[in-house]
């Protein structure tokens, strides 16, 4: 039997897997597993998801991890294939915004990176951002910014960083600092499970809102 030849892919290997966003779901033709060809690690975090860490390529530390490549229909030009990529990751809206590599790339670049013959496929993209903490990476700092962030409205719009660390563990996305990463974050809710600490956490928030919910006065009935 004749094996597939595509000639367009996206190599996703964090959020990008369950939520490629309303541009490029529908053109999603395929997907075939695979692992990165780069090492990956929670060494960013997401200004848009209240400071939760994020999965990125890395030059120190990671390791590879499993991901999916999303094959595109072959009508999708490269080009428009990155420029809808990047808008995804910076979540703009306006398709007539295209992408432009940068000349002189900074922490808050969003890069688009090329692999040429990647699992079968003429061309393959992925996005790269730069580390952008500050401090050692260690499981309990990441720890510490996955709770603030759930506390916030990135945990009542579900993009917190305890979610987006449960969502890479169901997708088998291992990095070194991924098991004590989770363990930290069940020590510190007094949990068992991820599922567990997020029904705590969404619940201690919501209990938060209320408390600090004014109460009506008889002036504004």
């Amino acid at each position: 039997m004749e094996s597939k030849s595509y000639k367009i892919g996206i190599l996703a290997y964090g959020s990008l897997i369950d939520d490629p966003g309303i541009e490029l779901m529908p053109l999603i033709i395929d997907r075939i597993n695979c692992d990165t060809p780069f090492n990956v690690e929670f060494a960013r975090v997401s200004k848009s998801r209240d400071y939760a860490p994020t999965l990125i390529p890395v030059l120190e530390g990671g390791s590879p991890v499993k991901a999916q490549v999303l094959v595109l229909k072959e009508t999708v030009s490269i080009e428009d294939a990155s420029s809808m990529l990047w808008r995804r990751e910076r979540h703009i809206v306006d398709t007539s915004q295209s992408y432009s590599r940068p000349q002189n790339p900074n922490s808050n670049s969003v890069l688009v990176e090329e692999i040429k013959d990647f699992c079968g496929i003429d061309r393959v993209i992925y996005t790269s951002l730069r580390n952008n903490i500050e401090d050692e990476v260690t499981p309990e700092l990441l720890a510490n910014f996955a709770l603030e962030s759930i506390s916030k409205d990135a945990g009542a719009k579900h993009k917190d960083g305890v979610r987006y660390l449960f969502n890479a563990k169901k997708n088998n996305i291992v990095t070194p600092l991924s098991e004590d990463y989770e363990r930290e974050i069940l020590i510190i809710t007094n949990t068992t499970s991820l599922e567990d600490a997020i029904q705590f956490l969404d619940s201690m928030r919501e209990k938060a809102k209320q408390a600090n919910k004014p109460e009506l006065s008889d002036d504004s009935l």
